[in-house]
This record gives C-alpha cells, sequence and structure tokens, in this order.
C-alpha cells in the first residue's frame, strides 16, 4: 500500500512516500517543500534510485505545494508512481492532540473540529499541520486521510506527573497540564532500542532521549510513556536550540516588568532567542557551538556545558521515578550524530551500573549501535529516528481494512 506521509509547518511541507505492508516497508521517496509565501519557493525531491531535483517558483500556499509533490512523484523522469491512483492514504504529522486524542485516527469532521479547537494552546503548528489536511482534501478527495499526534504517546503519563501546582481552576477551564511532544520519535526508538539491546519493551524501564534543535527526554515504562520534559508547549525541559527550556517564571515576569515586554514579546523571547542562541550569541546549531567550543570561547562552553547537564538531569531526575532504569537511549539531530553528547551524559554514571564504551561512541553517528559495554548494567543505545514510518505504521493499519 503506498501512503504519503505529510508533515506541514507554517512555511513547509516535509514529506516521504512509503510502500506499506503487514511486515514490511520501503522508502519510495522523499522531500521538502520550503519558503511557501515567500517570492520564491523551493521544492527539493529525493526519489529512491533516481536523481534528485529541485524547482524553484513561487509557492503561494500549502495546496500549491502538495500539487508539486504530487506532480513530482508522477514525473516522467524523477516519478516514483505511475498515477496518483496508487497513492491509498495520506498520513499527517499533528503537533498537538490535546486530550482527544490518545491515538491516532482517521480525518473526518469531528477531528479537524477537534484540532482547531487547539490552535490556542499550538498556534505554531496545528494551523499548519491542518492546512496540509485540508489541501489534500482538495486536490486527492477521495483518498483516506489519517492524523497521528506528537502527543498521543504521552497520554498514558498519570495526573500526579502531568498536573501543574496551580489553581485547579485552570485544568478545568482551559485544560492547562503537561502534554508532552516528540511522542512518535519515542515510541519508535523505545521499541527498536529494546530489540536491540534485547529487552522485554513491556517489562523494562526505559529513557529515550530527542536531542536536535528541539529536543525532550521520555521516561518510558513497561512500554508506555510515564512522564516527560516537555510540558503544555514545546518549551519545557531542556535547553534547546532557541528554547530556554526549565526556567523560574518569576525570572520571566521580573524581565517583563523592568523591559515593559507584551506577552507576545516575552513568548518570542522564550521560544525564539534563548537556549545556546541567547547564551551565546552565536547560533542555534549546536555544529556552530561546538566549533566555538573548541576555540575556547568561553559563553559556547558554558552553553555546551548546562545544555549537557540538563539532559543528564532528567535521565537522574526519571530513573529515580520509575526505580532505576535498564536503557537508555539518543536519537535526534545531535542525539544520533554527537559523541561528544553521549560521552558526557553517560560519564560518572558508574554508580547506576552504566560502563560505557567510548570507543564505539566514536564510531557511531546516525546508526544503530548499542554504546555500553557487554557487562553494563544500564545498556546504551543510539538509534536513528523514524518519525515517518510510525505515521506510515499507523496509517496503515487504520485503513487496511476501509
Amino acid at each position: 500500500m503506498v501512503i504519503l506521509v505529510l508533515n506541514c509547518g507554517s512555511s513547509s511541507i516535509k514529506y516521504q512516500v512509503l510502500d506499506i505492508e503487514e511486515a514490511s516497508n520501503a522508502l519510495l521517496a522523499k522531500g521538502l517543500v520550503e519558503r511557501i509565501g515567500l517570492p520564491e519557493g523551493v521544492l527539493t525531491h529525493k526519489p529512491v534510485g533516481k536523481a534528485p531535483f529541485e524547482t524553484h517558483c513561487p509557492i503561494p500556499d500549502h495546496t500549491t505545494g502538495i500539487r508539486m509533490v504530487l506532480d513530482a512523484l508522477t514525473d516522467k523522469e524523477h516519478g516514483v508512481i505511475t498515477s496518483l491512483d496508487e497513492i491509498r492514504a495520506v498520513g499527517h504529522r499533528v503537533a498537538h492532540g490535546g486530550e482527544f486524542f490518545p491515538e491516532s485516527c482517521i480525518v473526518d469532521e469531528d477531528a479537524k473540529a477537534k484540532i482547531s479547537s487547539l490552535f490556542a494552546i499550538a498556534p505554531l503548528h496545528n494551523p499548519a499541520n491542518l492546512e496540509g489536511v485540508l489541501s489534500i482534501e482538495k486536490v486527492l478527495p477521495s483518498v483516506p486521510q489519517v492524523t497521528v499526534f506528537d502527543t498521543s504517546f504521552h497520554q498514558t503519563i498519570p495526573a500526579m506527573n502531568y498536573m501543574y501546582a496551580l489553581p485547579h481552576k485552570y485544568y478545568e477551564k482551559y485544560r492547562v497540564r503537561k502534554y508532552g511532544f516528540h511522542g512518535t520519535s519515542h515510541k519508535y526508538v523505545a521499541k527498536i532500542g529494546a530489540e536491540l539491546a534485547g529487552i522485554d519493551l513491556e517489562h523494562s524501564k526505559i529513557i529515550t532521549c530527542h536531542i536536535g534543535n528541539g529536543g525532550s527526554v521520555t521516561a518510558v515504562l513497561d512500554g508506555k510513556s510515564y512522564d516527560t520534559s516537555m510540558g503544555f508547549s514545546p518549551l519545557d525541559g531542556l535547553i534547546m536550540g532557541t528554547r530556554c527550556g526549565n526556567v523560574d517564571a518569576s525570572a520571566i515576569t521580573f524581565i517583563g516588568e523592568k523591559e515593559n515586554m507584551t506577552y507576545e514579546q516575552l513568548n518570542a523571547m522564550m521560544n525564539k532567542q534563548s537556549g545556546v542562541q541567547g547564551m551565546t550569541d552565536i547560533s542555534s546549531d549546536m555544529r556552530d557551538i561546538d566549533r566555538a567550543y573548541d576555540e575556547g570561547d568561553e559563553r559556547a562552553i558554558l552553553a555546551r556545558d548546562a545544555y549537557y547537564m540538563r539532559v543528564k538531569k532528567f535521565i537522574g531526575q526519571y530513573a529515580a521515578e520509575m526505580g532505576g532504569v535498564d536503557l537508555i537511549i539518543f536519537t535526534g539531530g545531535v542525539g544520533e550524530n554527537s559523541a561528544d553528547l553521549r560521552r558526557s551524559v553517560c560519564s560518572n554514571m558508574e554508580f547506576l551500573g552504566l560502563h560505557f564504551d567510548d570507543e564505539t561512541n566514536k564510531k557511531s553517528h546516525g546508526v544503530d549501535a548499542m554504546l555500553s559495554t557487554p557487562d553494563s548494567k544500564v545498556k546504551v543505545a543510539t538509534i536513528a529516528t523514524n518519525e515517518e514510518l510510525v505515521i506510515a505504521t499507523d496509517t496503515y493499519n487504520l485503513v487496511k481494512n476501509l
């Protein structure tokens, strides 16, 4: 079954096309549409087994971008399918499902209304995600669609871990609570990591670290999310590229009062001007921070040390919450590729029974590998995440009997 997977941002569309069956899957093509709504947009299309190509032209909206993707998929030279009739379903990544969606679902009017109702608490993501759904309705009106939510995996978190110590009326009125994000990634790498480590997922204590420009750590107890570092929004938890992560709320109100800042300005400061970017005034990209670190830049040294330590703190917290840990997993752009991060986070963890194999760690970049020694009580792995495969698989399972 050929499935198109879409991840629509405010001005971009990431996509993959996969052929999914009961016991197998094959990537046919992937690509990216960028600069939607700007004078010159870009489509980068990468078909498997064929030469990639780019198209530069105005892309006024998501519907136009998706039409371009479909044209590329059926192009005689660069295409991977002969007809759009081969696309049996479309799976969408949706950032926020609130308390409505503990699982992925087939799109209907009720689902669209609930996604819309969450715009207020996910203003950067859900509108764009829904725009992708509406665009597919225009260009492939008879094809079933499925929405897969970043928050669904975390709906198993117990109330003692998701409720904030705020007046209860704000939960009742606005559903202010921890939701967590990166759920598809945490779910995928926990399963694959357990298989690699020879651990029974349903009887295990796993800590998954999705570390990229955005990042989160999740406690996975017996295969289910038990706690996670992101909260009501993706702002909470780790130090990230431009997000501040955990911070005393009074520090924010103090700055706002002293600087006479509006809510919108404070929100932009915390989400877009903080993190390692704000700490260094160098970059939000950890590769740039690494270079500055190696050159001895004091702020880069501080930022990277703090960035690494925050990950270590959550591992310690979640090991305490679960009463131990069997496996620690690193994934995401930084988690999969930064040997320095993994070594630093796993250093001085012998008290947990963790023995780290740094030689293997140095050679492991973007591949699945065990990073602990054979005698280590706590196992460590790096797993290349594949959120698109999770979306495609959920889509296949929901539509295969339609």
